[in-house]
């Protein structure tokens, strides 16, 4: 296949062609109190240009930070696109953060405004106010709830209508400003998950954006009447991938639910070509599953296990291969059962699926693909910009994450490290020069992660720091341990114990969910997630998974002992990032005695 080619432009040059050449063609879509209100590409780029006009007339300074502290919705990309159009620098805050996570990051950006979604957020900037001495504005998307304040925050309508004004006594200064943006300019500033420090802002230019959209757009097989649905967060890498850097670099509309909440509901209606979900995505949508075809009848379910077990060989075979009785077999379960499940998670007309941001069970990988989902494991980070490699939908080799994306080189450097080379690479971090030069050596950018070739794919073998040393001397890989016991749909976190113990430990958190189902099934009373995991028989079911995951592992991994936690992991209690990665030095500080009795 030929690599697309893409204009030599930036995100934001990019964003005022689309509207010169094709004004009235959909590009964004956005379902408010259930009705869909759609925005041309002239929409989108007026409103970007007013935004960033706005900004400029407040006093932001060309080169300036601005930050934005919102769910996924039209405005947060009219923010970015309006931040860069007037040359200053994009900064994305997790809407999940705590008041003083939201604190540390505007005050190590050197934020000199933030865009806030409504009251909720604009309160964890009023707390961290008086520690950002570079903070001038707030601004709110949303102002229910705001207008009794005593200083209540500027209006993104505001701004906006300021911007038209500021436009007619500067009618000239946008395009002045994009004809001289540079492909070395800064364009975003993503800071990492922070699973074990203090998040990092990586410095991602326009060129880096450019650079990965060809090898996006082959991969999605993006085109103009493709449609998607942006519902990860902003502030992540992955999902600038697939809300602007793929779909405005090809001119393909994108659309925004309503909610976190409904995201199911939208998939149905939206019915994307391409998705992307993080593996916590793909387990719940594997429960809902699960779920939805335990309430159904006997008759129901053994159809289900028969279609399952008679296309799992064609899981990963590309259909170029299928003979003409493989492809009955398939056709038969398809309009049986698959069709219809399908149609359940929203994902019938979706070409390619994609998972990504951390490593997922094989296990997940090849129920969706049994079921007829195209989906396939991606690998990358914050520093090259999104997908680095990836799976290709023909060619699947379960377990590992394929090969380099176009324009990018992978290779592997001392004790097997991931090694990467290419236009997507960053330009380094913000005011941190010594993790810089640690990361950015001699051209290639230091992963930090482990891996090994898989008959010529790129297979993820762990985080070099988390490779644990069991007391026998044997290398284990905890997350490939882990992703083993995840798959059953029972289990929502597994966190393993190993390093210098003579033996392998696990610290486990139910899906309370699907337990919670199981229960009710089984006539089980219980009150709380407490409860519930306190169960004899709660705990037997987990034994049983545990036993399961056992049997694909080598004696060495296997889990010898677990203990239940009693409670969810929470991003507010230091115990998961953002993007809902364990904290592993935390996890073991906090539960240390309880560690430390699944050895006595």
């Amino acid at each position: 296949m030929t690599t697309p080619q893409v204009r030599d432009l930036t995100l934001v040059q990019m964003l005022r062609a689309h509207a010169k050449e094709r004004p009235d063609m959909l590009a964004l879509r956005q379902k408010d109190f259930g009705i869909w209100r759609a925005y041309s590409w002239q929409d989108y780029y007026q409103r970007a240009r007013h935004f960033g006009l706005g900004l400029r007339a407040l006093g932001l300074s060309e080169g300036g930070h601005v930050a934005i502290i919102a769910e996924n919705r039209v405005e947060w990309v009219i923010a970015q696109m309006g931040i860069g159009l007037v040359k200053a620098i994009c900064v994305g805050v997790y809407p999940t953060s705590p008041w003083n996570e939201v604190a540390y990051v505007l005050e190590h950006s050197d934020a000199e405004m933030v865009v806030c979604e409504d009251q909720e957020q604009t309160d964890k900037v009023l707390e961290a106010w008086p520690q950002l001495p570079q903070l001038k504005h707030n601004i709110v998307i949303d102002p229910k709830g705001l207008r009794s304040y005593p200083a209540p925050p500027s209006s993104f309508e505001e701004i906006e209508t300021l911007g038209r004004e500021f436009e007619q006594s500067h009618p000239e200064l946008i395009d002045e400003l994009l004809d001289s943006q540079q492909m070395d300019d800064i364009a975003l500033m993503i800071y990492t998950s922070g699973s074990t420090g203090r998040p990092k802002g990586a410095m991602i230019s326009w060129g880096n954006l450019q650079a990965g959209a060809p090898g996006l757009i082959e991969l999605l097989g993006v085109a103009q009447q493709s449609t998607s649905l942006s519902y990860l967060p902003l502030c992540h890498v992955a999902e600038q991938a697939l809300t602007n850097i793929a779909p405005v670099y090809v001119g393909s509309a994108v659309s925004f639910g309503e909610s976190l909440r409904t995201i199911q509901e939208d998939l149905r209606e939206i019915a994307p070509t391409f998705f992307l979900g993080v593996p916590r995505i793909w387990e719940k949508l594997h429960s809902a599953i699960y779920i939805k075809m335990q309430e159904t009848g006997g008759l129901r379910q053994r159809l289900f296990a028969r279609a399952m077990s008679a296309c799992e060989p064609l899981a990963t075979k590309p259909k170029a291969q299928w003979s003409v009785g493989e492809r009955l077999t398939y056709s038969i379960y398809y309009w049986l059962v698959f069709r219809a499940l399908q149609n359940f998670i929203g994902l019938r007309r979706c070409s390619i699926a994609l998972t990504g941001a951390a490593p997922i069970s094989t296990g997940i990988l090849l129920f969706f693909r049994t079921l007829g989902v195209p989906l396939v494991e991606v690998y990358g980070q914050t520093e090259s910009t999104g997908v680095a490699t990836a799976q290709r939908p023909d060619n699947v080799c379960l377990g590992s994450v394929g090969i380099a994306v176009a324009g990018l080189e992978v290779a592997l450097g001392e004790q097997n490290e991931i090694l990467m080379r290419g236009g997507t690479v960053f330009k380094g971090y913000y005011k941190n020069d010594e993790a810089t030069e640690a990361t950015l050596r001699e051209g290639w950018l230091h992963t930090g992660d482990v891996g090994e070739w898989q008959e010529g794919q790129l297979r993820i073998v762990d985080r070099l720091k988390d490779i644990m040393i069991t007391a026998g001397g044997k290398n284990l890989s905890p997350t490939e341990i882990e992703n083993t016991i995840k798959a059953s749909p029972y289990i929502k976190e597994c966190i393993v114990v190993g390093e210098a113990r003579k033996y392998v430990s696990a610290l486990i958190q139910v899906d309370f969910e699907t337990a919670a189902k199981w229960a009710e099934q089984e006539r089980i009373a219980y009150t709380t997630f407490r409860s519930l995991t306190e169960l004899e028989k709660v705990q037997e079911l987990i034994q049983a998974e545990v036993s399961k995951g056992n049997d694909r592992l080598p004696q060495v991994a296997q889990i010898k002992r677990f203990h239940l936690l009693s409670k969810e992991l929470d991003h507010d209690d230091d115990e998961v990032t953002a993007t809902m990665k364990v904290r592993r030095s935390k996890i073991y500080e906090k539960y240390a005695d309880v560690i430390e009795s699944l050895y006595s």
